[in-house]
């Protein structure tokens, strides 16, 4: 596998995602072992060629022979090509290539609410920088929030909860109570609904960050519940192991909802308003 020399990807080191992937460049031999480092600790020859606030929000690759700085879907581009020169072509397409701008777009400027960071991190020294790294309170460095990108990620998790509620409640009459789209609108777009007003009066600047944690937990929740799908014609007829497991996730999505909502420093009364209103309409259901 052919490596990209001299150039330094730089990564968001509260990410996960970011970590692993860039770590699979290096470790592939894609990149050098020291083509990668966090831009919470960016090395000092990028300072001053690097848009710090364009790479919180784009993952930038930097050309240290020329000084050429590529962002976001290119940087991942430009290595993946050095080692696969057949996807070039593909690369070079615009309608592929706008797709995939897009949804990078869409994961990066979501990334934070898909998986929230926990608060203040050791970066570690990067092999590039002389002097160790200092602690750093990473929540300076954060993605620019763009509204468009966040209500896309609402839409798209409501609908994909939805529809597997509506799954699941088709193939199951007794553990989960049988219902129509309408009942798993209810619960999904409902709870949206209720929980966007009562933040709205609580934390107002941290409506929507509050709102795709919310959904991201429901989407956990709705996946969690796809082994009940797979597994239906086996279990059909024993309701207690439908519901066993179902109490089960809701109290995995219970737990997350807490974590998330101390690491956003909110009050616990969201909680318990997230927890009562589905109940509420279970219970109306019933």
């Amino acid at each position: 596998m052919k490596s990209l020399k001299d150039h330094v990807i730089l990564y968001d080191a509260e990410c996960p995602m970011c970590k692993v992937y860039t770590r699979a460049f290096t470790t592939t031999g894609m990149l050098d072992d020291e083509g990668r480092a966090p831009y919470q600790h960016m090395p000092e020859f990028a300072c001053p060629l690097v848009d710090r606030q364009r790479a919180v929000n784009e993952i930038a690759l930097i050309d240290k022979t020329t000084g050429e700085v590529r962002y976001g879907i290119d940087s991942l581009f430009a290595v993946i090509a050095n080692s696969f020169p057949m996807l070039k072509p593909l690369f070079s397409c615009k309608p592929f290539h706008w797709i995939m701008r897009k949804t990078y777009a869409f994961i990066s400027y979501n990334r934070k609410v898909i998986i929230p960071a926990n608060g203040k991190v050791i970066i570690p020294a990067s092999p590039n920088v002389a002097i160790p790294a200092p602690k750093i309170d990473t929540h300076v460095f954060q993605p620019t929030f763009k509204l468009r990108y966040r209500l896309a990620y609402l839409v798209l998790t409501c609908s994909i909860v939805t529809y597997l509620l509506t799954a699941l409640a088709r193939q199951f009459t007794g553990g989960i109570p049988a219902g129509t789209p309408w009942h798993a609108s209810a619960i999904v777009g409902g709870q949206l609904l209720i929980q966007g007003l009562i933040i709205s009066v609580i934390a107002p600047a941290k409506r929507w960050e509050y709102l795709g944690n919310m959904m991201t937990i429901s989407l956990a929740g709705a996946l969690l519940l796809l082994p009940l799908l797979a597994a239906a014609s086996l279990i059909q007829k024993s309701p207690g192991i439908t519901t066993g497991y179902f109490l089960l996730v809701a109290t995995a999505m219970l737990l997350e909802h807490l974590r998330r909502t101390k690491l956003l420093s909110l009050s616990p009364v969201l909680t318990v308003s997230w927890l009562l209103y589905p109940l509420l309409i279970l219970f109306i259901i019933l």
